[in-house]
């Protein structure tokens, strides 16, 4: 709706050599500098409905990329007029591409929402997208800070409205945050707001209580 909102991208550098984008954010020159520093941009992730729109920057300064694609986000409206191109769609179980350096589970929910998590196995970290969000009020545009905190995307949790849409799916969804708290991660990246830094596994289960229950 117009509001600055901060967002963070997460680079995984693969035992090869190969960087994985996740949740990509705007393309910028400088940082894409400091990336090929690190290793090669091989493959993108579009982790759910709404972390999409600033991959076909990154396509167009690397055609050679392979986009991974959260399950449905092709088939929406939005997607399909964007030109974005989507070789491959995620699964239950991760690709040859990283199996064995990473875990990966699909939390769904209703109305075609599904969140892609990966665990980075040998640095214990795992990373979401919105399920957890964590916003410092300070950084947030004055007029915004009463109505994050309504949400309850200042406290560690996931909105309102998406609580309840991965909520309403059961059973399914208790079992894919169940599989999240089992892996024991150390610390837990999302895309917004101050990110967990140790304890991530008793901080990850107090985010997702509402359900585990």
């Amino acid at each position: 709706m117009g509001l600055p909102i901060p967002v963070r991208m997460t680079v995984i550098r693969l035992s090869g050599g190969a960087l994985l984008l996740h949740s990509p954010t705007p393309f910028d020159v400088r940082l894409n500098d400091d990336l090929e520093q690190l290793g090669r941009i091989e493959h993108l992730i579009a982790p759910n409905s709404g972390h999409w729109t600033f991959v076909r920057e990154w396509q167009a300064h690397h055609p050679d990329v392979v986009t991974w694609a959260v399950p449905g986000l092709r088939e929406r409206r939005q997607v399909r007029r964007s030109g974005i191109r989507l070789n491959h769609d995620l699964g239950a179980s991760a690709p040859d591409e990283w199996r064995e350096e990473i875990e990966q589970i699909i939390v769904p929910g209703l109305a075609g929402f599904a969140e892609v998590v990966l665990y980075h196995k040998a640095s214990r970290t795992m990373v979401l997208t919105d399920l957890v969000q964590n916003f410092e009020p300070e950084k947030l545009p004055r007029l915004v800070r009463p109505l994050a905190h309504l949400a309850g995307v200042t406290g560690g949790r996931a909105p309102f409205y998406l609580r309840t849409i991965v909520k309403l799916k059961g059973l399914e969804a208790k079992a894919a945050a169940e599989r999240l708290i089992a892996l024991g991660p150390e610390r837990i990246i999302f895309s917004h707001g101050q990110w967990f830094e140790e304890d991530g596994t008793a901080r990850l289960r107090k985010s997702l209580e509402w359900l585990l229950d």
